[in-house]
């Protein structure tokens, strides 16, 4: 990595989102963070982000999802990997993701992790997402 990426994390549980931090900027990144959704967008729009990671379930339990969207509709966004972190999975045994082409439609997201976060592959996908837009 050749210069230091920024990277929006949000989420609003607090040690989550303290823990993730710790861990991304372990792997060299710069991370800005945000609590809540309407936070997440304000803080997307004044820093331009080189990629966001958003929790699933924050205020509402779409609220991750609504989040994903307005910033993949951005001008902005569109171009960067926007990753929802959800721990779904672990409390209901439904495995989320975004596989066929409708549900990619539906699930403005270029990925989907499951919380705990592993870092080492989380840091992979990412790294994948950055290669492939310098391509």
């Amino acid at each position: 990595m050749n210069e230091k990426k920024k990277i929006l994390l949000v989420d609003d549980d607090l040690d989550l989102l303290e823990q993730n931090k710790i861990l991304i900027e372990s792997k060299g990144y710069e991370v800005i963070t945000a609590n809540s959704s309407k936070e997440g967008w304000d803080v997307f729009r004044k820093t331009k982000p080189d990629a966001a990671v958003v929790d699933l379930m924050m205020e509402e339990h779409d609220s991750g999802f609504i989040l994903c969207y307005k910033i993949k509709r951005d001008d902005y966004g569109k171009n960067i990997p926007v990753i929802i972190l959800t721990s779904a999975t672990y409390e209901t045994g439904f495995k989320f993701g975004a596989s066929t082409g409708e549900e990619r439609e539906w699930i403005k997201a270029d990925a989907i992790v499951n919380k705990p976060v592993v870092i080492d592959d989380f840091v992979k996908k990412l790294e994948s997402f950055f290669e492939l837009k310098e391509k």
